[in-house]
């Protein structure tokens, strides 16, 4: 049976405002406990802000609050899956991968336990800056051995992502985040995200955007522009990351010619790093470029700022296609 460990939570919302925003990750995780037993969840003392709260208020014989030990958290969480429990443990990104990269390399990847690792605040989603920012967590994740990535598109498909991270044995990196960084739902595709394939939001045959997380909704918009002008460009929803289907990349950038990757994250080992690696071990001649952070830190600031700041934009993505247009032309 787990237990409490009573540390004071000062993340947890004020109780003014308590429930007040929808907690879809929250009530997705009760849902599953409540189908399957085995599933536990421990926190590091950020309840309120990772949605656990519902889960202590409702499971509470199996819910674990760590305290602020994230390296002890994957080790008891490691020590509970080889017992037969399945735990998600819950951290902002940031924190739950690069804090405890050794203990998850070694106790969750190499011995393949079936711990969920999920983190919130993903890439420029913070005012707090660069040591919350998870400009990096989708790199390291990628590589390890073992490890698989799935990052929703939009808060419709978030129960679905529990469900799929609960159906696959072993390590899993969930990147989520709260209700009030989406600005639209229900654009990111079918809820149902079994099978790992990207959901092609958006076809056409002249150039193509693969987007993840947050910036989905910005790439629609891209699109939307392009079809303004008489341009048709596909846009895929890649919400895992990791094993990507590098047949569905390859098959599209064949079609397409220009391909353009979009991100909350750097540029540097992530979405666009994974494609490039696809499109080359496949043979694919396309035009190619990356939307992301550009190997840099970012400041702090709401969402919509940095984004635009940073290039994460509808700009940003149409100026990255004019790239690849003119790499796959020179």
């Amino acid at each position: 049976m787990t237990v409490d460990l009573a540390v004071t939570d000062f993340t947890a919302a004020p109780a003014a405002t308590q429930g007040a925003l929808p907690r879809p990750y929250g009530e997705a995780l009760v849902e599953l406990a409540r189908q399957r037993p085995e599933v536990v969840c421990i926190g590091a003392d950020l309840s309120g802000a990772t949605e656990t709260d519902l889960f202590r208020d409702t499971l509470p014989d199996r819910f674990v609050n760590i305290g602020i030990a994230e390296a002890n958290m994957v080790g008891a969480a490691a020590g509970m899956a080889r017992a037969g429990d399945m735990p998600f443990i819950h951290s902002f990104s940031v924190f739950v991968t690069r804090r405890c990269y050794d203990q998850i390399a070694m106790q969750v990847a190499y011995p393949r336990t079936n711990v969920k690792i999920v983190g919130f605040l993903p890439g420029l989603t913070t005012l707090l800056g660069v040591t919350h920012q998870a400009i990096d967590d989708v790199a390291l994740m990628r590589a390890l051995p073992n490890m698989t990535i799935i990052e929703p598109g939009d808060p419709g498909q978030i129960r679905d992502a529990v469900r799929e991270a609960a159906a696959i044995r072993g390590p899993v990196y969930l990147r989520m985040r709260r209700p009030e960084a989406w600005e639209t739902a229900g654009t990111a595709g079918p809820a149902d995200l079994s099978g790992g394939s990207p959901h092609l939001l958006r076809d056409g045959d002249e150039g193509a955007i693969l987007a993840a997380g947050l910036i989905v909704p910005v790439a629609l918009q891209a699109a939307d522009a392009l079809a303004a002008r008489g341009r048709r460009v596909a846009v895929a929803n890649v919400h895992r990351l990791k094993p990507l289907d590098t047949g569905f990349v390859a098959d599209l950038a064949r079609r397409c010619g220009s391909v353009v990757t979009a991100e909350n994250h750097s540029v540097i080992g992530g979405l666009g790093s994974a494609v490039a690696e696809a499109l080359m071990e496949s043979g694919v001649h396309a035009g190619f470029a990356r939307v992301g952070l550009q190997d840099c830190f970012a400041q702090g600031g709401s969402t919509p700022y940095l984004f635009k700041t940073y290039g994460l934009s509808v700009e940003g993505i149409l100026a990255a296609l004019e790239k690849a247009d003119a790499r796959r032309d020179g």
